[in-house]
């Protein structure tokens, strides 16, 4: 496939570097960086000139069969970006966090970006590591395995000292305790973005509609001095976050999300998928985020032909369905 790349900060390099490996071509990058803007793709990945050049222009991206898109993790921030992909006729795989279910917080911006889409012949998908895979494909595919479910819980923890410095300010390390809160109410610090459509994705596979959804995330303060990986946190200030997303059917928790990214958290995922008669439990030492989710969007862009024209979601592509046994009430997206 021709290949463009719309954001080529570190997860846009990432899939750069990704898609070459897989045997594709990228034809166009684009970033508004004036540093990056004018230099060769090839220089910039370490690999020698590859004859394309980072532009501002989204017309740099005309010749793509899919664009690969990684500039933020919010809709309303990122909506015109889409659009101007969109508008060539262009399918768009996209780390967007909230584009993973987008009728959620967005629901008018979606329905416009999906008659867009379909106007326009191309396919709009929001996907990665988490939300895309872990918290929902990977929970469907096991709980597909039970004829029913009573619960399913999911658990991701991990050593934020291991991870990129952008993560790092993203879940509040090394912050004091007010500065923390001050940069959360101010949406500067935005710790995980996704409870809610991890949720909303595993309703779907299973044709519910949730009657609820809780989000909560807060700061983890250093006990002690904390070290690991060159990463320091001292005493009383914050270390990273926890944070949980609950989904309710009347009132009764069928989905538990849990969140552990703090320096020196123990590293691991978790997925619970309990049913009448037995239980289903899934541990592995942890993915490593940002290769997991290059991995995933090249192999949701390989497929992207397969799903009709508009705005989709992942649960399109996975081949199993779910069922809950609580009373449930049709789900209507």
């Amino acid at each position: 496939m021709r290949i463009g790349i719309y954001g080529f900060g570190a997860i846009g390099k990432l899939l750069a570097l990704t898609a070459i490996k897989r045997g594709h071509e990228v034809v166009g990058v684009l970033d508004v960086r004036s540093e990056l803007i004018g230099k060769d793709v090839g220089s910039l990945l370490g690999m020698g000139e590859l004859g394309v050049k980072v532009s501002s222009d989204v017309d740099s991206l005309a010749d793509a069969d899919v664009v690969l898109h990684a500039t933020g993790s919010f809709l309303d921030k990122v909506y015109n970006q889409l659009v101007g992909v969109a508008e060539m006729g262009i399918h768009v795989v996209s780390t967007c966090e909230t584009l993973a279910y987008p009728y959620y917080r967005y629901p008018v911006l979606a329905r416009e970006l999906d008659m867009l889409a379909r106007d326009y012949g191309s396919v709009i998908i929001g996907t990665g590591v988490n939300p895309g895979y872990i918290w929902d494909a990977l929970v469907v595919t096991f709980g597909a395995a039970l004829p029913s479910i009573k619960k399913i819980t999911a658990i991701r923890s991990f050593d934020a000292a291991k991870r990129r410095e952008a993560f790092r300010r993203k879940v509040g390390v090394g912050l004091s305790l007010e500065e923390f809160r001050k940069e959360l109410s101010e949406g500067r610090l935005t710790a995980h973005v996704g409870y809610a459509e991890s949720i909303f994705l595993i309703s779907t596979a299973a044709g519910v509609q949730p009657s609820k959804i809780l989000e909560h995330q807060e700061p983890v303060v250093a006990h002690e001095r904390l070290e690991s990986s060159g990463v320091i946190v001292e005493r009383g200030l914050v270390a990273g976050v926890k944070g949980v997303g609950i989904g309710y059917l009347h009132d009764e928790e069928f989905v538990r999300l849990e969140f552990n990214a703090y320096v020196s958290a123990p590293e691991y995922d978790e997925i619970l998928v309990e049913g009448e008669d037995r239980i289903i439990r899934w541990r592995c030492s942890g993915m490593h985020g940002d290769e997991a989710t290059a991995s995933i969007v090249l192999s949701v862009a390989e497929n992207v032909r397969s799903l009709l024209p508009g705005l989709r979601l992942i649960t399109e592509l996975i081949p199993f369905k779910i069922r809950f046994t609580a009373k449930t009430t049709p789900f209507e997206a």
